[in-house]
């Protein structure tokens, strides 16, 4: 009788260990204090029950509940920051003085008035509300003062027209605003009790309508009388407020006032005394400023002054006569400026940031040491080495013998010797034939008789050269579309010298490329993180939790900037905004930034890379010449010639450290002076080893076709150039691929082979690469823009001035 044998399925169980078994003290002995992995490791989770659950959501509502009230009743208040309000009026219909005339009513509260040039504000106190306003007010066609404003002010005020709403002018302006990013915002309507009682109820429908576009499920308030003024004010006072990521990370400050003394040495350069209230975090007095459109400075010290602007003025109480009372208002405040001064914090020269934006380079860094003997003897044997060819020779022939011995297809006459003289006279007579069949164009003139006077001014104010460069942009942008990166190989230089830069690849996504390899010039001048999103990561815990000291939110604080130009106290005087934001670490220094933008749909000109624009980037504004590239999540990104408004792309420059997010727009300086938006974003990250590929193809044509393998003319014209690029991949417009076999003859004729048989109106093509860098072209200073006007924003008539 057979055994029975168990398969390969059955369960196989542990062999029992005998032996003496461990006791607790034992296992405590030989653990010495180690305690088990899953202690170290994970946190013990307490379980909670449904009621402790929905206590502790409770408990975290009341918590941002009372934290949004907290912040709510502190904007305004007696210790807290003015409440800013900008005021845009949105049509050129609207009378501004009149809506300033409204908020301006001495019952509701003290006015003090500022008139600075161009821009009029005015503080408004209301102790019987427990608030108080600082209005300003900007014109929507100085974009520059509108954008800056926005930037730091707590609520946008804009009025309305009751018919149009709008106008083009403030529809761009929106336009702007939407892409900085908008604060609290709030819609007035101006003139409506104008119109007859019976259209009033349809003009709010219509811009009811008009406005939900932009602004929808808002409520529509209006302006034309005291009691809706007071009503407006009351709405802004309750607004709950929206947070801009930019500025709440950062100390800013809206200038009231500005003081310069200027330095022994040069009067142009002095020590400017801004004075005004600390918004958004505490502001320290190492810490870099950045004046919009000046620059960066360092600060000496910070003041404390009395508030000249108290919510409850103080009350002083004669000693002849205790019955009378005088208030400390803003103009008395002054006078006790100086007795009440205290300075708050003074630099420190070994914890202050420095102003340095660039590394100055070593020309030393890059050179090598010379070669030991060792290093020189190894390199000869090694050429030694690779220079010996093994021939088979006689038997007793000596090597001074042997190296005059050719090889057996050493007679030859090389490669291109197979192609016949037959063919080569068939190409010949093609190609006579090709050029008889070519018809010569006559060539025609085109004039433009204008049939009016009008037309005769129009003419007159038409830029041809800025018409012509323009049409050849259009032209260039139409063949892109048509031929992405197609190149015509030059006939007057090689293309391997045309093309020595470039590369071949086998796989754009997957091949590698080294980031750190032939870096430019410019690459040893700027900074790199060794890990940007952990710094980042790290500044940002140390600002909430309330890491560093100085100036807290809502003081009125004066400060001493070192080392400002003159111009800035002129422009001041002028009537601009004055609007210092306080530099995060390593925000003054320059590398590469990368910005993800879409192009705007108002603009269609062709926008060409490398090409001077006007960036507003966060808080800083320049002017750079920006790189266009792919964006993808590969390691590569491809060159883009133009900015499509198709895709977004991803906008490359050499500009200030930014820490993320902040909001990009990208303006072009037109020739009548205006700046025009052209693409919208925001900032993607700052990585100098984001590698922006530029693709070149060069085409060529089957000339004979034999199944897999075919003749291929005028990618190249020399034989010397396809022997050059023979290693790189062929691939055709109908998705074959294949190879260089040889070269045939001298007129750059080649035999490839590929994967499948060609099609003889196909397209054989050969993909090089190089990466791309863009250009140092980094200029803080923007020139002013001319207004925009409505007239000008629309349709180009005869009668627009073009100065």
């Amino acid at each position: 009788m057979a055994a029975h044998r168990s398969g390969p399925l059955k369960q196989q169980n542990k062999a029992h260990k005998g032996g003496r078994h461990r006791g607790r003290g034992s296992a405590q002995r030989d653990g010495k204090g180690r305690l088990a992995l899953k202690t170290l490791s994970k946190k013990v989770r307490k379980e909670l029950s449904r009621v402790d659950q929905r206590h502790r959501a409770g408990q975290l509502r009341k918590q941002k509940k009372e934290a949004v009230l907290a912040e709510k009743r502190q904007l305004g208040s007696k210790d807290g920051p003015p409440h800013q309000v900008l005021v845009v009026p949105l049509h050129n219909r609207i009378s501004l003085p009149e809506a300033f005339q409204l908020l301006q009513d001495r019952d509701t509260g003290t006015v003090h008035l500022n008139d600075w040039g161009s821009t009029h504000s005015f503080m408004l106190l209301c102790p019987f509300l427990k608030h108080r306003w600082f209005f300003t007010s900007a014109s929507p066609g100085d974009l520059h003062t509108v954008l800056d404003l926005a930037k730091v002010t707590d609520t946008i005020l804009f009025l309305l027209d009751p018919l149009e709403g709008w106008d083009s002018t403030g529809d761009y302006c929106l336009s702007c605003l939407f892409a900085q990013g908008l604060p609290t915002y709030t819609l007035a309507i101006q003139g409506i009790s104008g119109l007859p009682p019976k259209k009033q109820i349809d003009a709010r429908k219509k811009l009811s309508k008009v406005v939900e576009k932009r602004f929808p499920d808002d409520k529509l308030l209006l302006l034309d009388t005291q009691q809706e003024a007071g009503m407006l004010l009351r709405h802004l006072a309750n607004q709950k407020q929206r947070h801009l990521a930019f500025r709440d990370r950062r100390a800013y400050l809206f200038a009231h006032a500005a003081d310069f003394e200027p330095n022994e040495e040069n009067n142009l350069v002095g020590t400017l005394k801004i004075s005004g209230y600390v918004r958004g975090q505490t502001l320290n007095v190492n810490n870099l400023l950045h004046i919009i459109g000046h620059g960066d400075f360092q600060m000496k010290q910070i003041d404390a002054p009395m508030d000249p602007f108290p919510l409850n003025p103080r009350v002083i109480k004669s000693q002849k006569d205790p019955g009378t009372a005088m208030e400390i208002c803003a103009m008395d405040a002054v006078a006790h400026m100086e007795e009440d001064l205290k300075v708050l914090m003074k630099a420190d020269p070994e914890r202050q940031e420095s102003l340095q934006t660039e590394v100055i380079p070593d020309p030393m860094d890059g050179e090598q040491t010379w070669p030991t003997e060792e290093e020189l003897n190894e390199a000869n044997d090694f050429l030694k080495e690779s220079s010996k060819v093994v021939k088979k020779v006689p038997k007793g022939t000596s090597s001074y013998q042997a190296e005059w011995i050719l090889d057996e297809d050493g007679e030859s006459g090389g490669e291109g010797d197979e192609y016949d003289d037959i063919e080569h006279g068939e190409f010949m007579e093609e190609e006579s034939q090709d050029e008889s069949s070519e018809e010569e164009e006559e060539e025609c003139e085109t004039m433009t008789v204008g049939e009016s006077v009008r037309d005769d001014l129009y003419d007159e104010k038409v830029d041809e050269e800025a018409e012509e460069k323009m049409l050849e942009k259009y032209k260039q942008e139409r063949l892109e579309e048509m031929f992405p990166d197609e190149v015509d190989t030059p006939r007057d230089v090689a293309a391997r010298i045309r093309f020595q830069k470039y590369r071949g690849l086998k796989s754009f996504r997957t091949s590698p490329w080294d980031p750190k390899e032939n870096l430019p010039q410019d690459y040893a001048r700027i900074f790199q993180f060794q890990n940007f999103t952990n710094t980042r990561k790290c500044i940002f815990k140390k600002i909430e939790e309330k890491e560093y000291e100085g100036a807290e939110v809502g003081w009125y604080v004066t400060l001493h900037v070192s080392e400002v130009p003159f111009s800035v106290v002129e422009y001041f005087k002028r009537g601009a905004p004055l609007i210092a934001i306080s530099l995060l670490p390593h925000e003054q220094k320059m590398s590469v930034l990368n910005m993800v933008v879409s192009r705007h749909p108002g603009n269609t000109e062709p926008v060409k890379a490398k090409e001077e624009l006007i960036f507003h980037c966060g808080f800083r504004r320049f002017r750079a010449s920006p790189l266009f590239s792919q964006h993808t999540a590969a390691d590569k990104h491809k060159f883009q010639r133009f900015l499509t408004a198709d895709m977004a792309l991803v906008v490359t420059v050499y500009a200030p450290i930014t820490f993320p997010p902040a909001s990009v727009l990208l303006f072009k300086h037109n020739s009548n002076g205006m700046h025009s938006l052209i693409a919208t974003g925001h900032l993607l990250s700052v990585d100098p080893d984001r590698m922006v590929i530029k693709r070149v193809v060069l085409s060529g044509h089957p000339f004979k076709i034999f199944t897999k393998m075919a003749v291929v003319r005028y990618m190249f014209f020399s034989r010397e150039d396809v022997l050059w690029f023979k290693p790189v991949e062929l691939r055709t417009k109908w998705g074959r691929r294949g190879h260089i076999k040889e070269p045939l003859g001298t007129h750059g004729h080649m035999k490839c082979s590929f994967d499948g048989k060609l099609k003889s109106q196909d397209t054989v093509l050969m993909n090089l690469y190089k990466r791309v860098f863009p250009k140092w072209t980094y200029d803080p200073h923007v020139p002013e823009p001319v207004p925009w006007v409505k007239s000008e924003i629309s349709s180009m008539r005869p009668e627009v001035d073009m100065e």
